[in-house]
């Protein structure tokens, strides 16, 4: 069994419930990646909250990698159409279904992207943050922002069936456990969906991610107490060890 564990939207806008996940992934002895926003919704640049920034650097030092995840987390500001941005029957698929308007790479072109990706990097380094990998809100990305983080050199991105390393041009069919809580119906379905999936994971290599609104909901944050307790002991330290051998 091979598991490597997440916690996306890490942001001062939602200190207190990403201290929450922390907590109960250490318990287990899990260290998530932790997917830092640099200004989550333009409204939380991290510049202004030195104390989160410590509280990341020491995580980081830790053993906690670093990964860019968006630089708005936030969609409605991807310009015009052309340059690879894609067609409105996407965007809607993405900000509708996949995520609530928060596909932030499925809403821009390869200039947009790229600037975005320069910046969010740029802002993370500026702090003393080092972006080990790059993580699209929502997991939501055109397939040509492979190119876009091969030439960056990043060596590790996902998405819903696979996490990548671009810049060795591999890839890695993995098991996705998340959850959704925007609605009943997507909480709950998500929670029969871990229980079952779970089995799958002695087989498949397997990623658990948890979002701080998840601990917002007892129900949820049981169902991830319960996946951690039982892959304790198969945690992958690094995105460079979940490439190994399961």
């Amino acid at each position: 069994m091979q598991v490597h564990v997440s916690l996306h939207d890490v942001s001062p806008a939602r200190r207190a419930q990403v201290e929450a996940a922390l907590e109960l992934c250490h318990r287990w002895g899990a260290k998530p990646a932790l997917l830092v926003v640099p200004n989550y919704h333009a409204e939380f640049p991290l510049e202004d909250h030195p104390d989160f920034v410590r509280f990341l650097l020491d995580l980081a030092r830790a053993g906690h990698e670093i990964y860019l995840h968006g630089l708005l987390h936030q969609a409605g500001t991807g310009g015009a159409a052309g340059d690879g941005r894609p067609g409105r029957l996407g965007r809607l698929l993405a900000q509708r279904v996949v995520s609530a308007g928060e596909a932030e790479f499925s809403d821009l072109g390869r200039t947009a992207a790229a600037e975005r990706l320069d910046e969010g990097a740029r802002r993370l380094r500026s702090l003393g943050l080092e972006p080990r990998g790059f993580v699209p809100p929502a997991w939501s990305m055109p397939a040509w922002m492979l190119d876009l983080l091969q030439e960056r050199g990043y060596r590790h991105t996902e998405d819903h069936l696979y996490v990548y390393d671009p810049a060795g041009g591999k890839r890695r069919g993995t098991l996705l456990i998340n959850w959704a809580t925007r609605s009943a119906g997507r909480l709950w379905s998500t929670v029969a969906f871990g229980r079952l999936a779970w089995p799958a994971a002695r087989i498949w290599p397997t990623r658990i991610a948890v979002h701080p609104s998840d601990l917002d909901h007892p129900r949820v944050a049981r169902e991830i107490a319960r996946l951690l307790a039982r892959a304790e002991g198969y945690f992958a330290a690094s995105s460079e060890a979940f490439w190994g051998p399961a």
